[in-house]
């Protein structure tokens, strides 16, 4: 049975992060994708220069939409913008407990822009981390959420992951990818503990929606019924060929994207 998976998001033009990137990551990982728009960016490679807010009032609607007519296995939220368009999906979502729902607090985009009103960090940690079945921040979105210091080491790391889970979600990913190392270490809080995922970095540029496309691959995992350590794995490892493969692609001179198809595009020999 193929299962059904929602993003809510922003979208990206250029293909690489965002709605998009979800989609790709979706359709690659074996799931039927389907996308709210949370916010239109005018974005490429090099950065993003404007945002475009959908209304929430409307960003539920579309959530309704989906739900009334399709049976939804998992659902991923991205980039929410604003208090109020996290408060509006917080609501539409709340009569659907028990499904998966994998949270990635988009903040800064990778160019730096910010893509998160500040104002709105206390809405996202209020309304929708109590409704996350895995929270995947990178380490300055864990220390924002916490209001402390960018986590610097493993032990830093893995005491923000369960703090964060004290938040509310069932599960936490910490990743380490902005740690000043050759290894490029996750960090799984659960009830049951520590799980560590080792990981070499990748020497490439082409990085743009590593976050989407991961959040996006967990939330296929756990829609095909994955608990949430077997889930990280699959998805770390899904991602890091995709990320192995980036310099494939020729698209833009900044940031290019991961390669969201490597393994389909090879066995159709592209």
């Amino acid at each position: 049975m193929i299962r059904n998976v929602l993003s809510i998001a922003g979208s990206d033009p250029s293909g690489g992060a965002g709605i998009q990137a979800d989609l790709k990551a979706f359709s690659a990982r074996g799931v039927y994708g389907m996308a709210v728009l949370t916010a239109l960016t005018a974005q490429n490679t090099q950065g993003v220069t404007g945002v475009h807010l959908v209304p929430p009032h409307f960003v539920a609607q579309q959530i309704k939409a989906v739900f009334a007519d399709v049976g939804v296995d998992a659902v991923k939220i991205g980039m929410i913008a604003n208090a109020g368009i996290a408060e509006a999906i917080a609501e539409a979502l709340t009569p659907h407990r028990g499904i998966p729902v994998v949270v990635d607090p988009v903040m800064i985009a990778k160019g730096g822009a910010a893509l998160l009103d500040p104002q709105a960090v206390d809405a996202l940690t209020r309304h929708l981390l109590p409704l996350a079945t895995l929270l995947t921040p990178n380490l300055p979105e864990a220390a924002a959420l916490l209001d402390e210091e960018v986590a610097e080491s493993r032990e830093q790391m893995a005491s923000q992951a369960e703090r964060l889970r004290t938040l509310g979600p069932a599960t936490v990913l910490v990743k380490g990818g902005h740690l000043g190392s050759v290894e490029s270490p996750d960090v799984l809080s659960t009830a049951s503990g520590l799980h560590w995922f080792e990981a070499k970095r990748v020497p490439t540029k082409n990085t743009h929606g590593t976050g989407c496309t991961l959040s996006s691959a967990l939330a296929a995992e756990l829609a095909k019924g994955a608990l949430p350590q077997m889930a990280v794995a699959t998805a770390k490892a899904y991602l890091a060929q995709a990320v192995a493969a980036a310099d494939e692609l020729t698209v833009g001179s900044g940031h290019g994207p991961v390669h969201h198809f490597h393994a389909l595009w090879k066995n159709i020999g592209l």
